[in-house]
């Protein structure tokens, strides 16, 4: 099985995605819950406030010393990370490969066919690459879900490709 995607047609760049290093990636998402809690707009100055805001009321209550909580904290995230399922925006790639104007679908090739999807929903898609804490190996190496989750149960399996038109 080939774990290389790529993302090719109607864009000023071919991106080439490699679905074994997104683990490590911070824009991951835990699928598992992910279609169930609500759709927030992305605010990311918002959120970065907060995170200051709670690492700064972390130091001023604990101190500077990190406390013994911090290593729980570290080791349930790395379980976490080594039984979960995880996905990834796929509205990034996208973005990355420029898609020309004139671009208003995506085809994404299969072992056994080939989907055409409206531009708009591949932005809000993602693309989930690890299954209970392991790489997508049998219909994989990435799984295609709607942003809306409507295919959650059945998503797009065997992707090769994905070429703009």
């Amino acid at each position: 099985m080939e774990s290389i995607i790529l993302i090719t047609g109607n864009v000023r760049y071919t991106i080439t995605l490699d679905p074994g290093v997104w683990i490590f990636d911070d824009r991951r998402i835990d699928l598992t819950t992910y279609f169930d809690s609500a759709k927030k707009p992305d605010d990311s100055l918002e959120e970065y406030t907060k995170s200051i805001s709670k690492h700064w009321d972390r130091e001023i209550t604990e101190g500077a010393i990190y406390p013994p909580t911090i290593q729980s904290e570290k080791k349930f995230k790395k379980e976490q990370i080594l039984n979960g399922t995880f996905g990834i925006p796929f509205h990034d790639f996208l973005k990355n490969a420029s898609p020309n104007e004139s671009s208003g679908s995506v085809k994404v090739i299969t072992d056994k066919d080939t989907v055409v999807i409206p531009i708009d929903d591949a932005y809000n898609g993602i693309l989930g690459f690890s299954l209970k804490g392991k790489p997508l190996k049998e219909d994989g190496p990435v799984h295609l879900y709607y942003g809306d989750g409507s295919n959650r149960d059945n998503p797009i399996k065997n992707i090769r490709e994905f070429i703009v038109e």
